[in-house]
């Protein structure tokens, strides 16, 4: 079949009608971030009612922003109005001014106040992703009530599949899965069949700490609660994805010393994909001036033993190595909760051990291999410069994440590339040192 962006340079409008009509709601959406603001609105115009607000769900949030800024009045005020609460308030959150202004206009006062609430709480927080559009149960039920009470409210929530249980108070106590009702006999009571202590997450705590709870014990949404363990909302696991997905590339942009780009790689510019690393390099390139500087403060060992010169890009680029190894592993140990800043002198401790242990087996081949070429005296340099590097290099990058987190800065800041350039310049340091103190030069 033909390609989209064909049929549209063709102006093939029947072959495109076709083609939107057969692929599934997040193929299209792939397809429209991948244009330009013209292209993206007309083939938005060309999807009927109900199939485009599938299509714009699946939209990103500025992609989102792109198209309704090409809607008239009309079409604007029922796509943002039949929107999930939870997906309009995340779109709302990196909106112009000017656009958030006319979403919320563009409301029912229904729709406008649960927006409103979700935007109440912190950015970042499982509050901004949560769904409000929940089926809650009284605890005191019948199965046959239960299911009475699912048939006439589950059509205006966003999921039955996890039931809430509350009191009398909508303090949650507890939750039933619709497979349990639709198994149980109806007279059977719900507080038969409550799941008292399931995970759940507080309305102000950190979406990604609460998605990746949810992944940890395999549940399908996640209660939210306030302050008072009132019911506020369900985590969806679908929106949980979402956040895991978008932390995921937000941490390998950093630690590959760029920042992450907010929209489809496609239909970003040139320009913009050089603005998002430029400045990374250039504090890259700025920091990599101290290994000039090391360089020229040993210039005169390196006049007397011109040899030492041959080892130098061995060197760095084995501790450069050893510490990105270290630092990669810490960010994603720290992501997924397995450390915990508190166990920063741990760490210290099992990445000095770690490091000394590659350091060693590295060391053996330097010997051999710089006794063929510089003899055994440089050749013992190189491999007691390789011990120390590699157990230095693990340190850092092991531990410069979980300081970056106890500063309350992102550790993925804490990149391989910035570790790389600190054990470059130090390296040098340390392989000059050890060649004073062996050959006394």
């Amino acid at each position: 079949m033909t390609h989209l962006p064909v049929l549209l340079e063709e102006q093939d409008l029947a072959g495109a009608l076709e083609w939107l009509e057969t692929q599934p709601p997040y193929a299209i959406a792939d397809e429209i971030a991948r244009m330009d603001a013209v292209e993206s609105v007309i083939t938005f115009r060309l999807l009927d009612k109900d199939r485009a607000l599938e299509v714009f769900e699946e939209l990103d949030p500025v992609d989102q922003q792109q198209i309704l800024e090409g809607l008239r009045d009309q079409a604007f005020r029922d796509l943002v109005e039949h929107m999930d609460p939870d997906d309009r308030a995340r779109m709302l959150k990196e909106a112009p001014a000017k656009v958030a202004q006319r979403v919320l206009a563009g409301l029912s006062a229904h729709e406008r106040q649960m927006t409103a609430a979700l935007l109440g709480y912190p950015e970042g927080s499982v509050g901004r992703y949560m769904t409000p559009e929940t089926v809650a149960l009284q605890q005191d039920l019948t199965v046959g009530q239960a299911l009475e009470v699912v048939r006439r409210r589950g059509a205006q929530a966003e999921t039955i599949y996890t039931l809430p249980v509350v009191d009398a108070g909508r303090r949650l106590t507890g939750i039933v899965e619709l497979r349990e009702l639709v198994l149980s006999e109806p007279r059977a009571m719900v507080s038969d069949l409550v799941e008292t202590a399931p995970p759940m997450a507080r309305a102000t705590d950190r979406a990604e700490d609460a998605a990746r709870l949810m992944r940890e014990t395999n549940v399908l949404d996640l209660p939210v609660v306030d302050s008072e363990e009132r019911l506020v909302g369900l985590l969806t696991s679908d929106d949980a994805f979402e956040v895991i997905e978008a932390a995921d590339t937000e941490d390998v942009a950093r630690q590959s010393g760029a920042e992450p780009l907010e929209r489809h790689y496609m239909s970003v510019s040139v320009f913009r994909m050089s603005r998002v690393r430029v400045m990374w390099l250039m504090l890259l390139m700025v920091a990599a001036t101290l290994t000039v500087s090391v360089t020229q403060m040993f210039e005169d060992e390196l006049n007397e033993v011109t040899q030492l010169a041959l080892f130098v890009p061995l060197l760095i680029g084995t501790g450069g190595n050893s510490g990105a190894q270290a630092a990669t592993a810490a960010v994603r140990a720290l992501a997924v909760g397995e450390v915990r800043t508190s166990d920063l002198l741990r760490v210290i401790w099992r990445e000095c051990r770690t490091g000394l242990l590659l350091g060693c087996m590295l060391a053996l081949v330097g010997l051999f291999v710089g006794a063929l070429f510089v003899g055994w005296d440089i050749a013992s340099v190189v491999a007691l410069t390789l011990v120390v590097i590699c157990a230095w290099a693990s340190t850092v990058g092991g531990t410069m994440p979980l300081l970056a987190k106890k500063l309350r800065i992102d550790p993925a800041v804490v990149s391989a590339p910035m570790v790389t350039t600190l054990v470059d310049a130090t390296g040098l340091v340390i392989y000059f040192t050890t060649a004073k103190i062996v050959l006394g030069v």
